[in-house]
């Protein structure tokens, strides 16, 4: 389905047409073979000392930084894959965070003029005309829209994102009822995840508040309806010039390799056109800015009652292929938080309210942002870090020009999520079998672990399961003995030993599920760099404890 998406979306060529995509179909796959293929010949090499393989992956890494963007973001995906390649590969290649040359604005001004028509300026306004950044699919612009334009339902998402919600009786309600709001009548027993409050203690605790005006009441703040004609600031999105044809020629050329490169002996378990065949729907995903609108709506219908997390709002009628126009966000990246001289006490509630989210993603919701590294998560609302009272009146919600006189004590400490392109979801049944297996993780059962794995495994040449299943145990139960509390328990580290015994063994797990797996590793890593007694295990007993919710 997504090739044929993908297909669908190039323009029908003619027999000429035909030649020349022959032709630099050929030149292609010769500029490519002349990068990797000497690498490959070189490989039997990296087995004779570390430094010599240390090297080739260097000057593999640096092929694939000069390959363009399918092969960038090949590498960054292969790097969460640690079921399927060495730690050292997924070390060196997670550092593949290119930034990209941006190309000139004449064809950002073709894409504006394609996509919203000759009178785009009418709608947008741009006070500069360089990206505030330039990856290796789009780059982004900071710009002014005209809500005048906007669709009902985009002004109506603006307008929750940018207010706090109503409190009927702000006497009567402590804590976070203010920020997180109800859910109606619908009440759920207590204990279950589809109760309110019971998330509400589980992502942000009572004592979590920042600021002291934290409790005030709706109806002390201004309004926050948008109204037609004034600007707000957005951040535009524009796709790289002739990144459609690139990326199709270059997942042909990947299909040929990876059924050469599947006949050779010991590669045939990984399966090789199977794995281009997820990472081809990746591509998909990423090359259409569509899907990364309907992440983040769908994420925002997620979080719409955690006022603690959010997301950018895509601003429709102005969302295309090519050009996704969403509210700009304000807020400070996560990775400047991990610097000395923040207080520990904000260090820490940044790093559980990180690791809530994202097991909320996971247990509640089962739709995971999968690409959570540093630079897609930011901070708003901590107001600690403010150096003057102006500081503070211009952090108010940027979602509403009209309400920047809002002191931004009213808003509470919430982490932003970006680039929502990349999502993980798992089967109902994967789904239960993960929470089996991260359930069996907290209580010390290695075997169990070992069963479930291989159970639910996508591949598995396993020649020795009772080997394994033994190497399993000794793992997780030796991780257990050598730390008095959970809390030195590092789950990443446990992750990583488990990816090595499933390589080494040739236990190949689902897309998805290593996707998640990999998330976990990030945030956990993030999270102890805040605060280093951050215990995921923990965290995770009430979300496995109290079952999923169950739809209607």
């Amino acid at each position: 389905a997504a090739g044929a998406g993908l297909a669908e979306s190039l323009p029908r060529a003619g027999p000429l047409d035909g030649v020349f995509l022959h032709l630099r179909l050929w030149l292609r796959a010769g500029a490519l073979l002349v990068k990797f293929f000497p690498l490959l010949l070189l490989y039997p090499l990296t087995y004779l000392a570390p430094s010599v393989s240390t090297l080739w992956l260097h000057l593999l890494l640096k092929a694939t930084e000069t390959s363009g963007p399918t092969y960038i973001k090949l590498g960054q995906w292969a790097s969460t894959r640690r079921d399927l390649f060495s730690e050292a590969f997924c070390a060196q290649f997670s550092k593949l965070h290119v930034r990209v040359t941006p190309h000139p604005w004449a064809h950002t001004e073709r894409f504006l003029r394609q996509a919203f028509g000759e009178d785009w300026g009418s709608i947008l306004s741009f006070e500069n005309r360089e990206p505030v950044g330039s990856g290796c699919v789009a780059q982004v612009y900071k710009a002014y829209a005209n809500t005048a334009f906007l669709e009902t339902d985009s002004v109506q998402r603006l307008g929750r994102a940018s207010c706090l919600p109503p409190v009927p009786d702000a006497g009567a309600v402590g804590g976070l009822r203010e920020l997180f709001g109800y859910l109606g009548n619908g009440r759920k027993p207590p204990g279950n995840l589809a109760d309110q409050s019971f998330l509400e203690r589980l992502l942000l605790p009572k004592a979590d508040l920042v600021g002291s005006n934290a409790g005030v009441s709706q109806a002390q703040v201004p309004g926050h309806q948008l109204e037609p004609g004034h600007l707000i600031p957005v951040a535009v999105k524009v796709l790289h010039p002739g990144l459609l044809a690139q990326v199709h020629m270059d997942l042909l050329l990947m299909k040929i390799g990876s059924r050469v490169l599947g006949l050779l002996p010991g590669i045939k378990w990984l399966s090789l056109p199977e794995i281009v065949e997820e990472f081809e729907k990746l591509m998909v995903q990423q090359i259409d800015l569509r899907y990364e609108a309907q992440n983040l709506e769908h994420f925002q219908v997620n979080f719409q009652n955690v006022k603690a997390v959010k997301f950018p709002t895509p601003l429709r009628p102005f969302v295309t292929r090519e050009v996704l126009v969403e509210t700009y966000e304000e807020s400070v990246p996560v990775s400047s938080y991990q610097q000395a001289g923040i207080p520990v006490d904000l260090k820490r509630k940044i790093a559980r309210l990180g690791i809530n989210m994202l097991l909320k993603m996971i247990f509640v919701d089962n739709f995971v942002h999968a690409d959570l590294h540093p630079g897609n998560i930011l901070v708003q609302g901590a107001d600690s870090l403010s150096s003057s009272r102006e500081a503070q009146l211009q952090q108010a919600d940027v979602c509403d020009t009209l309400v920047v006189a809002v002191p931004s004590s009213l808003c509470p400490l919430r982490l932003v999520l970006l680039d929502a392109g990349i999502v993980a979801e798992l089967q109902a049944s994967d789904l239960r079998n993960f929470r089996a297996v991260f359930m069996a993780v907290v209580m010390g059962q290695g075997q169990r672990v070992a069963e479930l794995i291989l159970h639910h495994a996508r591949a598995s040449e396993c020649r020795d399961v009772e080997g394994f299943k033994t190497e399993m145990a000794t793992l997780v139960t030796q991780a257990r003995k050598n730390t008095i509390t959970l809390e030195k328990l590092h789950v990443s580290s446990l992750l990583s030993s488990v990816f090595k015994l499933l390589m080494t063994h040739k236990v190949k797990l689902e897309s998805n599920f290593a996707s998640i797996v990999f998330a976990i590793m990030v945030l956990e890593g993030l999270g102890r760099s805040l605060d280093p007694k951050l215990d995921i295990l923990e965290a995770a007993r009430p979300f496995l404890l109290t079952g999923p919710v169950c739809p209607p």
